[in-house]
């Protein structure tokens, strides 16, 4: 993607290009993860998208064969049984 040039409003706000806006697939009133990096550059994500990397991530760690919902319920339950 190609750089584009913006200006900051006097109130701190920043007007994405259209064509940015519509590569990232942002939308109005979408909710984003915006990061610095060391180098000082702005880079914002789409909140789903980060969910959804998260997710990824973490099923990394779930063996294939467990079920983290049916274990969850089933702690609930015995939690309620105890009550």
């Amino acid at each position: 993607m190609q750089g584009h040039h913006v200006t900051m409003a006097a109130n701190g706000r920043i007007v994405v290009p259209s064509q940015v806006r519509a590569a990232l697939g942002m939308e109005k009133g979408g909710t984003f993860v915006m990061t610095v990096s060391e180098e000082g550059a702005l880079h914002f994500e789409p909140l789903r998208n980060v969910i959804a990397r998260v997710q990824n991530e973490v099923r990394g760690y779930i063996p294939d064969d467990v079920n983290l919902v049916d274990e969850l319920s089933a702690e609930r339950r015995q939690q309620a049984a105890r009550e």
